[in-house]
């Protein structure tokens, strides 16, 4: 109307920080009071701390009232251990984010994972190995520095894992992978949806409903449904063997090396799950499972040698340092370790943060 060549932005819907994890820990809190599960939270004040406490607001871990308001009830000052203890967690966090997943991995998976042409086997094998070591300590990574954090403040956060890639089996492996997530989905759309209840059909149906919705959850994208899907058909898979040789027995409390094969059957199934994660289209999924499996033909190869030894020592070092430290806490190993070997460990992961400094992208469930 004045002359102006005006264009005003358009209305793209803004969405919060944190906004995922908001909704679950006060969806989560509405149902326990409906429920009667845990007493209301006495002020609006501490309401509010318990839902946007920073350290956990934006990816988890995802906490219960029970967890954490009773700590708001008393004034909080982080002792001499806590402090120690949580800088060390914190250390150890940005190590995983900063060094490992973003400088030693990262690059790999993007390459692999947007390449339009086919791959030989080894690239697109080590292009999915990348991935799975990049989410496994891009995400971990962050509960860490969360949990290390609050126990700064003097708080303590629930643990978010538990070194997934030792699963014996997907049960296993949801015991140990996004812990907070897992229970959530068990406690609020599993068990009301019949859980184990109603016979096997609906154990089934419950089962397989809840794994597409946490897929789904991830993004309203297709092939995270199907992420989704294929981990409620291994949960499938595996509750119809166990019903079938009921001796068999829970292998997850075991630890001796006769079962390590196991949960590297375990790890390589959750990696064909990794390629639906990170391919954006099926288009690209289908291209890599058929490089994966050696079908691409005369494929020409795109990793250097170094890449491809970067990301088998790492992946390989990631694997059995899950298996021995299974059954085991991080702050229990240090407190085992002479005070002069902690140091040097300590001291080694400053000293990368401080060499790589060339990690610029987000931790990657923000996106979620």
């Amino acid at each position: 109307a004045l002359g102006m060549d005006f264009h005003p932005a358009k209305p793209n819907i803004i969405l919060p920080a944190g906004i995922s994890f908001y909704t679950f820990t006060t969806l989560c809190y509405t149902i326990d009071m409906y429920e009667k599960r845990s007493q209301p939270v006495k002020s609006m004040l501490d309401f509010s701390l318990f839902v946007t406490f920073f350290p956990h607001l934006v990816a988890g871990p995802i906490v219960r009232p029970p967890q954490l308001v009773p700590q708001f009830e008393t004034p909080h000052q982080a002792t001499t251990k806590q402090m120690l203890d949580g800088l060390l967690l914190l250390t150890l966090g940005l190590f995983m984010k900063v060094v490992l997943a973003d400088s030693m991995l990262a690059a790999s998976a993007d390459e692999v994972f947007s390449t339009p042409d086919m791959l030989p086997a080894l690239d697109a094998w080590a292009g999915v190995l990348a991935f799975s070591g990049q989410i496994f300590f891009d995400f971990a990574g962050y509960s860490t520095c969360a949990i290390g954090v609050a126990m700064c403040l003097g708080f303590t956060l629930p643990q978010n894992f538990n070194y997934p890639y030792a699963a014996i089996g997907f049960s296993d492996f949801w015991r140990r992978w996004h812990i907070t997530l897992s229970a959530w989905l068990r406690d609020y759309v599993y068990i009301p949806l019949g859980g184990n209840r109603h016979g096997r059909m609906r154990l089934y149906y419950s089962l397989m409903l809840t794994m597409l919705l946490g897929g789904l959850w991830h993004g309203a994208n297709w092939t995270f449904v199907v992420w989704g899907g294929l981990h409620g058909f291994y949960l499938w898979i595996e509750r119809f063997i166990n019903e079938r040789w009921e001796g068999s027995g829970d292998k997850s409390v075991k630890t001796g090396w006769r079962f390590f094969p196991y949960a590297f059957l375990t790890f390589m199934l959750a990696n064909i799950t990794w390629v639906f994660f990170r391919a954006t289209t099926f288009g690209k999924a289908w291209d890599m499972l058929q490089s994966m499996f050696g079908m691409a033909g005369e494929a020409r190869g795109m990793l250097t040698s170094m890449a491809l030894i970067k990301i088998f020592v790492v992946t390989a070092g990631m694997v059995l340092a899950h298996w021995i430290m299974r059954n085991r806490q991080v702050l229990t190993v240090a407190y085992q370790l002479k005070w002069q070997t902690l140091g040097l460990v300590w001291a080694f992961m400053v000293l990368m943060l401080v060499w790589v400094q060339e990690s610029g992208s987000s931790f990657i469930y923000f996106q979620f």
